[in-house]
């Protein structure tokens, strides 16, 4: 997906998108492109503007994005939700508050959560290689699954070549996938590196996760993400699309790209098989707040795995001082201290966000991935402006 990233640096493959994930997501995740802040007021002055609503509303009328949401928990433990644009292009039909979104690379982290889980209850090895579990699957020029860890697929430290076509994508986007065919795919390119010597964002490591979880499991990685990580922790409005679901199940903004000569692409309903363990879910803005926190506050995993996902190695192709845990992304803030998350793209969404260990959360959606550097510098931007007002 390129995130689909994303999630973080805002990749066009899945990848994670710059979160303060994800990387996609991830990482994977505005600027200043409204203008200076007003000045402080005086007490018979009129109340300052909202500063995370000037930069949506500079996201949609500067970098032309349709829509942009958001949902923010700030110091004060008070979650505020916000909205700019048009959710349908078409009719100029509202933005739905707190609607539901793709949200591509986040996915890694809620497949990451499971193969913790596992190590923990001691099903799965970190350190085992992947033939232990796939034998004989992961072959290729310079590929042999024996030589290649399960954390390393977390990390993105195995030198597997990425799956995710974008083109093919974009042409046929209701085509259906089977995770078979695209390691085989996959495996047609030869290794970007040895394992471990390397750091670089594929999206084919979280194919082989979830096909992990599901050969130890015995059960689809949907029904896996959905007992052990949404039902878990009450996300209502997070779903693991069955095969062959292309909708978005509740009230949306409709997603879009932009073409060659400018104009809009619908990609609402597509069919997110091809994104699967690595981009396939649906949440919102407050249920991706109410993970992140719920993960880092240790409710999903115990300490002894939670610092083994939040240990992390260098991803400067994600950012500036951006590290990669295990399927979580960490990046610093201007404020001072790290922001922990994913972030994502996929046809039609981008997001964007970051958790603090102090409990401060954002999450931001787009209803398009950036096709520019600049727009997406500018989400990250009300990010890091939202974390640290």
């Amino acid at each position: 997906m390129n995130d689909t990233a994303s999630q973080q640096h805002r990749p066009n493959r899945l990848r994670g998108r710059r979160s303060g994930v994800a990387a996609t997501v991830t990482a994977v995740a505005a600027a200043v492109v409204a203008g200076v802040l007003a000045p402080a007021t005086t007490s018979s002055a009129a109340p300052r503007p909202d500063s995370v609503q000037q930069r949506l509303d500079a996201l949609v009328q500067k970098d032309g994005v349709p829509a942009a949401l958001a949902t923010v928990k700030g110091r004060d433990g008070r979650t505020r939700t916000y909205t700019a644009g048009v959710g349908d292009v078409v009719t100029k039909a509202k933005v739905p508050v707190d609607g539901q979104v793709r949200i591509g690379s986040n996915t890694k982290s809620f497949t990451a959560v499971v193969v913790l889980q596992l190590v923990a209850e001691g099903k799965v090895g970190l350190d085992a290689n992947v033939d232990t579990y796939l034998p004989g699957l992961v072959r290729g020029e310079g590929i042999d699954g024996r030589n290649i860890t399960v954390r390393q697929l977390l990390q993105h430290t195995s030198g597997l070549p990425d799956y995710v076509n974008q083109a093919a994508v974009l042409k046929d986007p209701q085509r259906y996938a089977e995770p078979r065919e695209l390691l085989d795919a996959a495996l047609t390119h030869k290794a970007q590196f040895a394992p471990g010597t390397q750091w670089a964002y594929s999206n084919t490591n979280y194919l082989l996760a979830g096909m992990i979880i599901q050969k130890v499991t015995g059960r689809p990685l949907g029904e896996e993400i959905t007992k052990r990580v949404i039902d878990k922790i009450g996300l209502r409005h997070t779903y693991f699309p069955v095969p062959g679901d292309m909708t978005v199940h509740e009230a949306h903004p409709k997603g879009y790209q932009r073409t060659a000569d400018g104009s809009l692409r619908e990609y609402t309903e597509l069919d997110p098989s091809w994104g699967w363990a690595a981009g396939a879910m649906v949440s919102t803005n407050t249920d991706l707040t109410r993970f992140y926190g719920a993960l880092l506050g240790g409710r999903l995993l115990p300490a002894a795995q939670l610092a083994q996902m939040r240990t992390t190695v260098p991803a400067d192709s994600l950012g500036p001082g951006h590290r990669y845990g295990l399927g979580l992304i960490s990046r610093p803030l201007p404020c001072g201290g790290l922001s922990w998350g994913h972030g994502g793209g996929i046809p039609g969404y981008a997001t964007f966000g970051g958790t603090t260990d102090d409990g401060r959360s954002v999450n931001v959606a787009v209803t398009t991935i950036p096709g520019d550097e600049d727009t997406g510098k500018h989400v990250d931007q009300t990010v890091d402006e939202a974390l640290c007002r």
